[in-house]
């Protein structure tokens, strides 16, 4: 297959029919693992904005992720609001916590960045834990209701079907649509402008570009998607706590997007993939699930530094080339 070929295959279309079709596998945890999946991809594609698009290393993105998950939450169980509402009020509430936070952090660089956003993380963690009366501190809030979904029992083929499963199905066209979006972006003018930022700031300031506007504006489209992502999450969830702001989440999003590539749009994808998997399986029978994730880390990042997608595109490269020597993470 040609590489032009390959670039013009709708890979969110393709990927999408094949995952529409877990549910038909009559499997509840294959469906319960294929949804957590796809949110999670959400998130950390909308990370990859920030990581691999503008190079900038966030240190607090799981503030929005949570910030959306209490937002859709406390609309839904307490106002009883509408999912789609919900959902947006989810994304709204993130982007606007992120234009407030990005308009200090883009202002600094490098592990100044990294730092300020982990600081302004933690703070709103720390509101979210001990605000009792809004956000129920540390024993969060549930149940959080599953959407009105019923009308897609009289969808033809889909009647039969759990309650899950059906969730399942709106997730996925949402996270389908999302990362659709946000494929859109980074292809585009605004994408390739944070490429260049993100190669040689000085050269981008030099010739006119407003490095800060593009930083933050990526900041806040970043942060709006986590957010929808969030407010999936805490459905998907059944509650919405405290642990979803903590540093730990933003660290889980930073290796899904190591562990699959950063340099490739669906590197993010295929490392929430396969850490989900991982975890699932190893913990299973062990519970040093750490140690063996901090191993396979360390084998990766000296065998194969562009993660899992740089791997197999340097053996396609191998390959093509007749077995000719692949520069490592090219």
């Amino acid at each position: 297959m040609s590489r032009s070929l390959f670039d013009r295959i709708p890979w969110v279309l393709v990927i999408f029919i094949i995952a529409l079709g877990i549910p038909w596998l009559g499997s509840k945890y294959y469906t319960f693992l294929a949804t957590q999946i796809a949110i999670l991809s959400l998130f950390a594609v909308s990370y990859n904005l920030l990581l691999g698009s503008a190079g900038l290393v966030s240190f607090g993105h799981a503030a929005y992720f949570g910030l959306g998950s209490y937002a859709c939450g406390l609309l839904m169980k307490e106002l009883g609001v509408p999912f789609l509402i919900a959902l947006a009020a989810g994304g709204l509430m993130a982007a606007a916590f992120a234009a407030g936070f990005g308009f200090f952090c883009v202002r600094l660089t490098k592990i100044y960045f990294s730092m300020l956003t982990l600081a302004f993380a933690q703070i709103v963690w720390a509101i979210c834990f001990q605000w009792n009366e809004l956000t129920g501190g540390d024993q969060g809030i549930s149940p959080i209701p599953y959407p009105g979904l019923n009308w897609l029992s009289s969808v033809p083929g889909l009647d039969g079907f759990r309650v899950g499963d059906y969730f399942y199905f709106v997730a996925l066209a949402v996270v389908a649509l999302c990362i659709a979006a946000l494929h859109r972006i980074s292809v585009s003018p605004f994408g390739r402008m944070l490429m260049t930022i993100r190669e040689n700031p000085e050269r981008a300031s030099f010739i006119g570009v407003n490095v800060r506007a593009y930083e933050l504006a990526a900041f806040i489209v970043a942060g709006g998607f986590a957010g929808i992502a969030g407010a999936l999450f805490g459905i998907f969830n059944r509650g919405v706590f405290a642990d979803f702001l903590y540093w730990p989440k933003s660290a889980e999003v930073l290796i899904m997007t190591i562990l699959g590539g950063m340099n490739y749009f669906w590197g993010p994808v295929v490392g929430t993939g396969m850490l989900v998997v991982l975890n699932q399986q190893i913990t299973a029978y062990t519970e040093y699930w750490p140690l063996v994730l901090g191993t396979i880390l360390l084998v990766l990042l000296f065998a194969f530094p562009g993660g899992l997608l740089g791997a197999l595109h340097a053996g396609w490269t191998r390959l093509r080339s007749g077995g000719r020597g692949v520069r490592p993470g090219a």
